[in-house]
């Protein structure tokens, strides 16, 4: 039954898992529904455009997995919604999915108690092997962080003070307001984002920003969030 652990082969005997796929870009829905309908043990109960009403739909009907992308444009945010899930019914499975690089959200499903994580772009794993292994009871995690070219650089080159003043860079912040935020001085701002330019041979502060943004390099949580601190009820 949905919602029940399935073992000893009982997910094909009582019918397919149930799956609900949340994701606010209509070709990656496509291509999770792809994915679900490749395998004879999976069969699409919803696909949706936020995670709010993947929340909604989780409440009202039998759900046993549900896909969805942290990143959403409108309302709430994937992560926010998928630990809202966890909470409602904990014996539904959560695989929450990025086309970013953003590594620090790894931890935070870990504690929203989020079944699985899949990186899009960089995952070595299929999505259909992470959805069997999270369905017989497993947590995949990523081993390492996505490591995409950055400049003249890997992401791996910079440090992790470097990506944390990269994300204040990606809001459009001035150095005195990072400064503030990381609580460290001006001049330690400036000597980290120079560092930068250094490695990446990027020109300036904007260029950097504008790249780690469109890479998806790195997202801060005001994207993530859209300023919205709210939970899905």
């Amino acid at each position: 039954s949905a919602g029940a652990p399935h073992g000893k082969g009982e997910t094909v005997m009582s019918g397919k898992i149930k799956v609900v796929i949340a994701d606010d870009q209509y070709v990656a829905r496509g291509f999770f529904e792809m994915y679900v309908k490749m395998s004879a043990d999976y069969e699409l109960a919803a696909s949706l455009a936020t995670a709010e009403q993947a929340v909604n739909y989780c409440r009202a009907n039998p759900v046993d997995l549900v896909i969805m992308d942290v990143m959403m444009k409108r309302g709430l945010d994937g992560l926010t919604c998928a630990e809202t899930i966890k909470a409602n019914n904990p014996d539904v499975r959560v695989i929450l999915a990025t086309s970013t690089a953003e590594y620090q959200w790894i931890e935070k499903a870990k504690k929203a108690n989020i079944d699985s994580f899949w990186f899009k772009e960089y995952d070595e794993r299929s999505l259909l092997e992470v959805m069997d292994r999270t369905m017989h009871g497993e947590s995949v995690y990523p081993g390492a962080a996505p490591n995409p070219r950055f400049g003249d650089i890997d992401k791996s080159g910079l440090t992790d003070r470097e990506l944390e003043i990269l994300r204040e860079l990606t809001t459009n912040r001035s150095n005195e307001e990072i400064a503030e935020r990381c609580g460290i001085s001006l001049n330690t701002v400036k000597r980290h984002i120079q560092n930068m330019l250094v490695k990446t041979g990027y020109t300036n502060r904007l260029e950097l920003a504008v790249n780690a943004k469109s890479l998806g390099l790195v997202v801060h949580d005001d994207d993530r969030t859209d300023g919205k601190n709210g939970s899905c009820g």
